[in-house]
């Protein structure tokens, strides 16, 4: 099952890839569910580097410790949880940009391995975090296209 969610940005990959790289800044920004963002291995978008996050998801707080399994700039950010019993269930999580013109299509997946069961019986957790990716969508738009210094350098 992939949970997934799309936004067109009016600006280049590059741009929209400044936003990733910036993420310390722009975390809490994002969604108004966001309550944590840190680097805990490394400081930027490279494979093996490792990020925490924390943030609400239907009312329940969502700790993730996640890596970055792949990068590709500017169209390609992947990671999965650095907890591998985990990855059992969720293997990755990706954000992938595709140009289109002077702007951006920006897609959000989730990987989960569950069957048609297990997604049923937990319906109301996954319309929370398709709703959750919705929203982060909306807001990356609005910081991306109105915050064009997020394309200038790869700091955080």
């Amino acid at each position: 099952m992939i949970l997934s969610d799309s936004v067109s940005i009016d600006a280049p990959p590059e741009a929209v890839f400044g936003f990733f790289d910036k993420l310390v800044r722009v975390y809490l920004d994002w969604h108004p569910d966001h309550i944590l963002f840190s680097w805990e291995q490394g400081y930027n978008l490279r494979v093996g580097n490792v990020f925490y996050f924390q943030e609400r998801i239907g009312g329940k707080l969502m700790k993730k410790r996640v890596m970055l399994t792949r990068v590709e700039r500017p169209t390609l950010v992947e990671f999965a949880p650095t907890f591998w019993p985990m990855r059992v269930l969720l293997p990755r999580m990706l954000f992938r940009v595709e140009p289109q013109g002077n702007a951006s299509m920006v897609t959000a997946e989730i990987h989960l391995r569950v069957g048609p069961l297990i997604a049923r019986l937990n319906r109301r957790e996954f319309d929370a975090v398709r709703e959750h990716m919705r929203l982060e969508g909306v807001n990356m738009k609005r910081i991306v296209e109105t915050a064009p210094a997020l394309s200038h350098g790869a700091t955080n």
